[in-house]
């Protein structure tokens, strides 16, 4: 049995759900007749090609809870089909996972209504404990999975996946007798499980969820929803995945940091944060809440990192207004403090730093780093060791604020 550690960094690509759908059309999951659209004009006309019955007008970001935002609505004729594409399109759609700024919606699914008897939760993902996919099924379709795991775990089937092997037919067969699916259903479902899993392995996702699975009066088993997102590590195997990306929905710096070999992820505090290597970085962002703040980035510079990487880090850092004060937590090594000195003078000097900076250097050149930082016409505080590094920008934080 193959063990599978799967992505190893914390940044995945995301596709809309039409994409998904795509994916899913093409492994053989059954999806409803839809059409895109980018128009108010164009939902109609995708309206009508549906027959002018029952649809939904959804739409088309990279977040879930889109129908609790005012994002996906039903209608029933052509007016209400422009009505709602009126409502939707250009709207800022705010969900859980948008933060408070939300969304703008560009693009629109206008997808046939189903005949649905019951919604159910399918997905597989990574299960790191076991070094293997895992396939998680429940009844509680509709719902956030988070939610049902919180409360009712029971309701949640799981399965794990040899990636040699793949599904097998008593795997499926067990997912589908634990949700209760009509005799009629099991064989439909079964094929949707398997499929699910092929299409995973196959396109090295990270991720495959579809929510709600539903079954329909007739015992179809089709996919309502879909999201999918892929392992970065791996889009050098799938340029037909890389030409679905829309940057429009990704954060502009870690698109930035992405062109410098950098690994960013934005998150919500105000304390920017350099760190060279991927475990101090977590170290230093979990000292910080240890000291009662919030790190506004994971931001790994890497071990061999350059003076323009760096700089290029600086920047990107202080191009996010939520940032009151920024900590520089390095430990040299193969990456010299030096070299980090001489790209956090460059880039501060270039913007016009005007933020609390904390520095915290050790290792390889450590004294030429500080010489360097000591003789610069910048305010830099300094810190002896990590505790006082988090200590001290958090204090310099609240006081900028």
């Amino acid at each position: 049995m193959t063990r599978w550690f799967g992505p190893s960094k914390q940044s995945r690509m995301k596709i809309h759900e039409y994409q998904a759908k795509q994916l899913f059309s093409e492994a053989g999951i059954p999806v409803p007749q839809g059409h895109v659209a980018t128009s108010v004009d164009a939902a109609v006309d995708a309206y009508n090609a549906l027959g002018g019955e029952l649809a939904v007008v959804k739409a088309q970001i990279h977040a879930g809870g889109r129908g609790k935002g005012g994002g996906v609505k039903l209608v029933r004729s052509a007016a209400e089909a422009r009505e709602a594409a009126s409502a939707i399109l250009g709207m800022s759609l705010v969900t859980h996972q948008t933060g408070p700024e939300g969304q703008t919606v560009k693009t629109l699914l206008v997808e046939a209504g189903s005949s649905i008897l019951h919604e159910y939760y399918l997905g597989i993902t990574l299960d790191r404990s076991l070094g293997m996919p895992v396939l998680m099924v429940s009844t509680e379709g509709g719902m956030d999975i988070e939610t049902v795991a919180a409360a009712t775990p029971e309701k949640i089937i799981k399965i794990a996946i040899d990636p040699d092997a793949g599904l097998q037919a008593w795997q499926a067969r067990q997912l589908a007798y634990g949700l209760g699916l009509p005799a009629e259903a099991v064989r439909p479902a079964g094929k949707v499980f398997a499929a699910v899993s092929r299409l995973f392995l196959d396109k090295d996702a990270s991720l495959v969820e579809i929510n709600p699975l539903v079954t329909t009066s007739d015992n179809q088993v089709i996919a309502l929803d879909g999201k999918v997102t892929f392992d970065p590590n791996a889009l050098y195997r799938h340029p037909d995945i890389v030409e679905m990306r829309d940057e429009d929905e990704e954060d502009a710096r870690e698109l930035e940091a992405a062109e410098f070999g950098l690994s960013y992820i934005s998150l919500d505090g105000n304390i920017g944060c350099m760190v060279n290597g991927a475990g101090l970085a977590m170290g230093t962002m979990d000292t910080i809440q240890l000291a009662g703040g919030a790190p506004a980035n994971f931001l790994d510079v890497g071990g061999g990192a350059t003076a323009e990487q760096v700089s290029a880090a600086f920047k990107i850092i202080l191009s996010d207004a939520k940032v009151e004060a920024i900590l520089v937590n390095i430990f040299g090594g193969i990456m010299k403090c030096d070299v980090i000195a001489e790209g956090i003078i460059g880039a501060a000097k270039e913007v016009g730093l005007d933020l609390p900076l904390i520095v915290r250097l050790e290792g390889t050149n450590v004294e030429r780093g500080r010489e360097l930082l000591d003789t610069s016409d910048l305010d830099i505080i300094s810190a002896s060791d990590l505790a006082d590094a988090a200590a001290k920008a958090v204090q310099a934080a609240g006081a900028k604020a």
